[in-house]
């Protein structure tokens, strides 16, 4: 068994097709499905299946896929043996919700990419659920993102951070409006999200249900950066991790606004697949997070 083999196959999952891999290894097309058809005798399994226009992998792909990562990433330390940070070499692909990668894990990726230079960073920006679920299947080597709950025995979580989430408005708001406590209101304001699907948009719309407290319309931005400007410019309420808009509490371009909602905090959590060997790489970074996130001496 060949590892450019198994490597290919990492890199057509990482690219969404046998295209977009051939193009990122500067192979032809031609090439990267015979690897596969070669690795497909060698397991003697149907790694891929075409439906419609598409090549998906099967679900026998999808189990073996850990222990792929497991013999790349051994080969991987093998190479890296001895080295030291700046020497390392390698891929290191991370998944992360837009609210960790822009406010909170930049000194990470800056202090990581002055240590190991030559390691290739691969970042996708995912929802939490999303990254859970990938995490299971090997789709990164490090998971940084909210707890969310129901994640297999096979994946091992470590906490990082504990953050508060709160409910924001303009300050020319109505404030006749900005009651969330009372329970039974309908209320002529829109609730601006960056993402539904994220786990304070989820608590937060649980919150509202168990209220039964009604807005008028939904804003779907998917964009932190978006929704705070909305809620700047008073077109309605958001319910964001309150690091994301602490400049703007600061100098009151924006206001909090109260409730009595009991999942008020969020967990960072780093995840990752128990039966992926720890690379230096890996090592390195999540050695750099827990400093970052560290409790800071006073």
């Amino acid at each position: 068994m060949e590892i450019k083999n198994l490597n290919t196959l990492k890199t057509i999952l990482e690219a969404g097709s046998f295209q977009n891999a051939a193009r990122k290894l500067n192979y032809t097309q031609s090439t990267v499905t015979f690897q596969m058809q070669q690795l497909e005798q060698e397991l003697s399994m149907k790694l891929f299946e075409r439906i419609g226009k598409k090549m998906t992998i099967t679900q026998a792909g999808k189990e073996i896929l850990p222990f792929v990562e497991t013999i790349l990433r051994s080969a991987e330390q093998i190479s890296n043996h001895g080295k030291s940070a700046s020497e390392m070499a390698g891929t290191l692909n991370i998944a992360m919700p837009e609210s960790l990668l822009v406010y909170k894990m930049q000194p990470v990726l800056k202090a990581f990419r002055e240590q190991a230079p030559k390691v290739q960073l691969i970042i996708r920006a995912l929802n939490c659920y999303v990254i859970r679920d990938d995490m299971v299947y090997g789709g990164a080597d490090i998971g940084v993102h909210y707890d969310v709950g129901g994640y297999p025995q096979t994946i091992l979580t470590e906490p990082l951070a504990e953050f508060e989430v709160g409910l924001i408005a303009s300050p020319v708001a109505d404030v006749l409006q900005l009651d969330f406590i009372k329970p039974h209101q309908r209320k002529s304001l829109n609730l601006i999200s960056c993402d539904r699907g994220s786990v304070f948009d989820r608590n937060f719309a649980q919150y509202l249900k168990e209220k039964d407290i009604v807005l008028s319309n939904v804003l779907e931005l998917w964009s932190i950066e978006a929704a705070k400007r909305s809620v700047v410019s008073n077109l309605g309420v958001a319910c964001l991790p309150l690091f994301t808009v602490s400049e703007e509490l600061k100098n009151r371009t924006i206001v909090p606004v109260k409730t009595d909602n009991r999942k008020s905090t969020i967990t960072a959590i780093c995840t990752y697949h128990k039966n992926k060997s720890i690379s230096a790489p890996m090592e390195l970074f999540i050695q750099l997070m827990k400093e970052e996130f560290a409790p800071r001496q006073i």
